[in-house]
């Protein structure tokens, strides 16, 4: 069984650099991309910050340039490093992860994690 935990939810102040962090355990053994989206109340889902095996990372341009993700595979975390926050980051922020695991490969969720940007 695989699951994906995600802490670090905060309410912040604008300008403000809280982290994510999101842990894939389990009986896993590859765990490919791993992606941050989040859902800002009104809006869509939105793919925030992504991050491959081998380190690659793509970003929204909303964000691009604020956010960082980095990951350590042998512990099989990422982090979402969120650095001069926006009023608009507000959001419920979820960690997706692609995992092999011995029945096959599949997409896990981990839960949201509320991060409020509010002075």
């Amino acid at each position: 069984q695989v699951q994906v935990a995600v802490s670090g939810g905060v309410l912040a102040q604008p300008g403000g650099s809280p982290r994510l962090s999101c842990v894939v355990f389990g009986s896993i053994f590859t765990i490919y991309g791993m992606v941050w989206y989040r859902h800002a109340p009104g809006k869509e889902l939105e793919l925030v910050a992504g991050i491959g095996r081998g380190g690659g990372t793509n970003y929204a341009d909303s964000v691009n340039g604020r956010f960082t993700n980095s990951r350590d595979n042998r512990k099989n975390t990422v982090w979402l490093q969120m650095n001069s926050l926006k009023p608009e980051d507000t959001a419920v922020y979820y960690c997706n992860a692609y995992v092999s695991h011995r029945l096959g490969s599949d997409d896990y969720w981990g839960q949201g994690t509320q991060v409020t940007v509010s002075s």
